[in-house]
Protein backbone atom coordinates (compact mmCIF):
# COMPACT_ATOMS: atom_id res chain seq x y z
CA UNK A 1 0.00 0.00 0.00
CA UNK A 2 1.55 3.22 -0.91
CA UNK A 3 1.10 6.53 1.02
CA UNK A 4 1.82 8.12 -2.45
CA UNK A 5 -1.20 6.47 -4.00
CA UNK A 6 -3.69 7.31 -0.76
CA UNK A 7 -2.76 10.98 -1.46
CA UNK A 8 -3.10 10.78 -4.93
CA UNK A 9 -6.88 9.52 -4.22
CA UNK A 10 -7.92 11.79 -1.57
CA UNK A 11 -6.43 14.70 -3.52
CA UNK A 12 -8.49 13.14 -6.70
CA UNK A 13 -11.62 12.70 -5.16
CA UNK A 14 -11.43 16.56 -3.38
CA UNK A 15 -10.95 18.26 -5.89
CA UNK A 16 -13.39 16.30 -8.52
CA UNK A 17 -16.08 16.59 -5.41
CA UNK A 18 -16.07 19.65 -3.99
CA UNK A 19 -19.08 20.85 -5.58
CA UNK A 20 -21.08 18.00 -4.02
CA UNK A 21 -20.65 19.41 -0.70
CA UNK A 22 -23.06 22.08 -1.78
CA UNK A 23 -25.31 19.83 -3.08
CA UNK A 24 -25.48 17.18 -0.21
CA UNK A 25 -25.99 19.91 2.39
CA UNK A 26 -29.04 21.07 0.17
CA UNK A 27 -30.13 17.82 -0.15
CA UNK A 28 -29.92 17.09 3.57
CA UNK A 29 -31.50 20.07 4.68
CA UNK A 30 -34.55 19.41 2.29
CA UNK A 31 -34.51 15.93 4.23
CA UNK A 32 -34.68 17.38 7.87
CA UNK A 33 -38.19 16.49 9.59
CA UNK A 34 -38.69 13.63 7.06
CA UNK A 35 -38.20 10.31 8.80
CA UNK A 36 -35.90 8.19 6.84
CA UNK A 37 -35.21 10.95 4.46
CA UNK A 38 -31.54 11.16 5.36
CA UNK A 39 -30.59 7.74 5.15
CA UNK A 40 -32.32 8.06 1.23
CA UNK A 41 -29.68 10.80 0.69
CA UNK A 42 -27.07 8.81 1.89
CA UNK A 43 -28.13 6.07 -0.27
CA UNK A 44 -28.63 8.01 -2.88
CA UNK A 45 -25.03 9.31 -2.98
CA UNK A 46 -23.33 6.31 -2.88
CA UNK A 47 -25.72 5.07 -5.54
CA UNK A 48 -24.62 7.94 -8.10
CA UNK A 49 -20.91 7.52 -6.94
CA UNK A 50 -20.50 3.85 -7.81
CA UNK A 51 -22.49 4.29 -10.78
CA UNK A 52 -20.02 7.05 -11.46
CA UNK A 53 -16.93 4.52 -10.87
CA UNK A 54 -18.49 1.60 -12.65
CA UNK A 55 -18.71 3.80 -16.08
CA UNK A 56 -15.03 4.93 -15.11
CA UNK A 57 -13.59 1.15 -14.47
CA UNK A 58 -15.54 -0.74 -17.97
CA UNK A 59 -14.47 2.41 -19.68
CA UNK A 60 -10.73 2.16 -18.90
CA UNK A 61 -10.48 -2.10 -18.89
CA UNK A 62 -12.23 -1.24 -22.55
CA UNK A 63 -9.93 0.85 -24.08
CA UNK A 64 -12.52 2.86 -25.56
CA UNK A 65 -14.81 5.70 -24.39
CA UNK A 66 -18.57 4.17 -23.58
CA UNK A 67 -19.10 7.78 -23.53
CA UNK A 68 -17.63 10.13 -25.95
CA UNK A 69 -16.05 12.87 -24.59
CA UNK A 70 -18.48 15.31 -26.39
CA UNK A 71 -21.43 13.64 -24.42
CA UNK A 72 -20.55 14.08 -21.01
CA UNK A 73 -21.47 17.94 -20.77
CA UNK A 74 -25.01 16.99 -22.21
CA UNK A 75 -24.95 15.18 -18.81
CA UNK A 76 -25.48 18.65 -16.91
CA UNK A 77 -29.50 18.39 -18.58
CA UNK A 78 -30.23 16.21 -15.86
CA UNK A 79 -29.89 18.03 -13.00
CA UNK A 80 -31.87 21.15 -14.70
CA UNK A 81 -33.99 18.93 -15.65
CA UNK A 82 -34.41 18.24 -11.70
CA UNK A 83 -34.31 21.40 -11.00
CA UNK A 84 -36.81 22.66 -12.99
CA UNK A 85 -38.79 19.78 -11.43
CA UNK A 86 -38.35 21.37 -7.97
CA UNK A 87 -38.96 24.79 -8.42
CA UNK A 88 -42.64 23.19 -10.10
CA UNK A 89 -43.09 21.54 -6.92
CA UNK A 90 -42.26 24.71 -5.04
CA UNK A 91 -44.69 26.85 -6.94
CA UNK A 92 -47.44 24.31 -6.33
CA UNK A 93 -46.52 24.39 -2.25
CA UNK A 94 -46.41 28.51 -2.89
CA UNK A 95 -49.52 28.32 -0.56
CA UNK A 96 -49.27 25.62 2.11
CA UNK A 97 -48.77 26.55 5.43
CA UNK A 98 -45.29 24.88 7.28
CA UNK A 99 -45.45 22.75 10.29
CA UNK A 100 -45.67 24.45 13.08
CA UNK A 101 -42.39 25.67 14.56
CA UNK A 102 -41.09 25.85 11.54
CA UNK A 103 -40.54 28.38 8.72
CA UNK A 104 -41.22 28.95 4.75
CA UNK A 105 -43.03 26.41 2.61
CA UNK A 106 -43.37 22.76 3.02
CA UNK A 107 -40.69 21.11 1.13
CA UNK A 108 -40.47 17.67 -0.28
CA UNK A 109 -38.34 15.05 0.58
CA UNK A 110 -35.08 13.79 -2.10
CA UNK A 111 -35.56 10.35 -3.08
CA UNK A 112 -32.92 7.97 -4.00
CA UNK A 113 -33.19 8.32 -7.10
CA UNK A 114 -33.19 12.37 -7.23
CA UNK A 115 -30.01 12.11 -5.83
CA UNK A 116 -28.47 9.24 -7.08
CA UNK A 117 -29.27 11.08 -10.57
CA UNK A 118 -27.61 14.15 -9.36
CA UNK A 119 -24.65 12.81 -8.30
CA UNK A 120 -24.46 10.73 -11.53
CA UNK A 121 -24.90 13.79 -13.87
CA UNK A 122 -23.11 16.20 -11.80
CA UNK A 123 -19.87 13.33 -12.32
CA UNK A 124 -18.97 14.20 -15.77
CA UNK A 125 -15.67 15.68 -14.39
CA UNK A 126 -14.96 12.94 -12.40
CA UNK A 127 -15.13 10.62 -15.00
CA UNK A 128 -12.87 12.31 -17.51
CA UNK A 129 -10.18 12.01 -14.55
CA UNK A 130 -10.62 8.59 -12.92
CA UNK A 131 -10.89 6.73 -16.53
CA UNK A 132 -6.79 8.06 -17.38
CA UNK A 133 -6.18 7.51 -13.98
CA UNK A 134 -7.60 3.39 -13.74
CA UNK A 135 -6.27 3.05 -17.19
CA UNK A 136 -2.50 3.20 -16.37
CA UNK A 137 -3.15 1.57 -13.07
CA UNK A 138 -2.78 -2.09 -11.47
CA UNK A 139 -5.71 -4.04 -10.86
CA UNK A 140 -4.74 -3.43 -7.38
CA UNK A 141 -4.15 0.33 -7.45
CA UNK A 142 -7.73 0.91 -8.66
CA UNK A 143 -9.38 -1.14 -5.78
CA UNK A 144 -7.25 1.08 -3.78
CA UNK A 145 -8.44 4.20 -5.29
CA UNK A 146 -11.97 3.42 -5.30
CA UNK A 147 -11.80 2.36 -1.57
CA UNK A 148 -10.62 5.55 -0.74
CA UNK A 149 -13.40 7.46 -2.88
CA UNK A 150 -16.12 5.59 -1.74
CA UNK A 151 -14.77 6.14 2.14
CA UNK A 152 -15.02 9.80 1.04
CA UNK A 153 -18.24 9.50 -0.08
CA UNK A 154 -19.35 9.03 3.39
CA UNK A 155 -17.14 11.75 4.36
CA UNK A 156 -18.76 13.77 2.36
CA UNK A 157 -22.33 12.97 3.80
CA UNK A 158 -20.64 13.28 7.14
CA UNK A 159 -19.75 16.42 6.03
CA UNK A 160 -23.20 17.81 4.36
CA UNK A 161 -25.06 16.57 6.84
CA UNK A 162 -23.13 18.81 9.46
CA UNK A 163 -23.20 21.97 7.25
CA UNK A 164 -27.11 21.24 6.89
CA UNK A 165 -27.22 20.81 11.08
CA UNK A 166 -25.86 24.02 11.21
CA UNK A 167 -28.25 26.43 13.39
CA UNK A 168 -27.45 28.95 11.01
CA UNK A 169 -27.57 27.15 7.35
CA UNK A 170 -30.64 24.81 9.07
CA UNK A 171 -32.93 27.73 9.63
CA UNK A 172 -31.85 28.99 5.85
CA UNK A 173 -32.81 25.72 4.56
CA UNK A 174 -36.03 25.55 6.66
CA UNK A 175 -37.00 29.16 5.12
CA UNK A 176 -35.43 28.60 1.70
CA UNK A 177 -34.70 25.24 1.07
CA UNK A 178 -37.78 25.05 -1.77
CA UNK A 179 -36.17 27.99 -3.64
CA UNK A 180 -32.11 27.29 -2.85
CA UNK A 181 -32.53 23.39 -4.76
CA UNK A 182 -33.62 24.30 -7.87
CA UNK A 183 -31.41 27.06 -7.89
CA UNK A 184 -28.09 24.88 -6.99
CA UNK A 185 -29.51 21.66 -9.38
CA UNK A 186 -30.13 24.43 -12.17
CA UNK A 187 -26.76 25.79 -11.67
CA UNK A 188 -24.74 22.80 -11.47
CA UNK A 189 -26.03 21.48 -14.38
CA UNK A 190 -25.41 25.38 -15.89
CA UNK A 191 -21.91 25.06 -15.28
CA UNK A 192 -21.65 21.52 -16.43
CA UNK A 193 -23.16 22.96 -19.63
CA UNK A 194 -20.62 25.95 -19.82
CA UNK A 195 -17.38 23.73 -18.60
CA UNK A 196 -18.18 21.47 -21.19
CA UNK A 197 -17.94 23.90 -24.08
CA UNK A 198 -21.74 23.21 -24.92
CA UNK A 199 -22.22 26.75 -25.52
CA UNK A 200 -19.38 27.34 -27.69
CA UNK A 201 -20.06 24.83 -30.66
Amino acid sequence: MSLATITQAVATFAVTNIDDLVVLAVFFGQARGHRGAASRVVAGQYLGFVAIVAVSTCTALAGAALLPAAVLPYLGLLPIMLGLRAAWVAWQHRGAEPPEGEGGTATRAPGIWQVAGVTFANGGDNVGVYVPMFAVATAGTVALYVTVFLVGVGVWCVAGQYFAGHRVVANTFARWGHLILPVVLIAVGTTILVEGGVFAR
